[in-house]
């Protein structure tokens, strides 16, 4: 694995870490409707899964920022939690865009840098 693809994994992973503060510290702020789609009456509705994805994400930049780590002392298990890692997210914006459409810039947004990473890693 070279350097491109752990700097990507780390950035990767510092993007869901902040996606994480997002949805556990500030899903209720207005500036941010268009990215949960959470109406001030369903807060309580939604508590369970938003703080699950929540967790989910910051697991997930764990396990990125974990890959990058072990990329020189063991670069099979971090090539194994990177790639898994990036299809994963492609695998998930597929269906978040299949089954809500109007969601189709974050599916974008999480798909697009783990093609990335992908394509860069696939190349090299």
């Amino acid at each position: 694995m070279n350097t491109t693809v752990q700097v990507l994994a780390v950035i990767i992973g510092v993007v869901l870490t902040v996606v994480w503060a997002l949805e556990i510290f500030f899903y209720r702020h207005p500036r941010l409707y268009f990215m949960f789609l959470i109406k001030p009456a369903d807060y309580d509705a939604v508590r369970l899964w938003r703080i699950s994805i929540a967790y989910y994400n910051l697991t997930t930049a764990a396990a990125l920022f974990i890959g990058a780590y072990l990329a020189d002392s063991h670069p099979d298990a971090a090539t194994a939690l990177i790639l898994f890692t990036a299809c994963q997210h492609i695998f998930l914006a597929v269906v978040m865009l299949i089954t809500q459409p109007k969601l189709w810039l974050n599916s974008i947004m999480e798909a697009l840098p783990n093609l990335i990473l992908l394509v860069v890693y696939a190349v090299t």
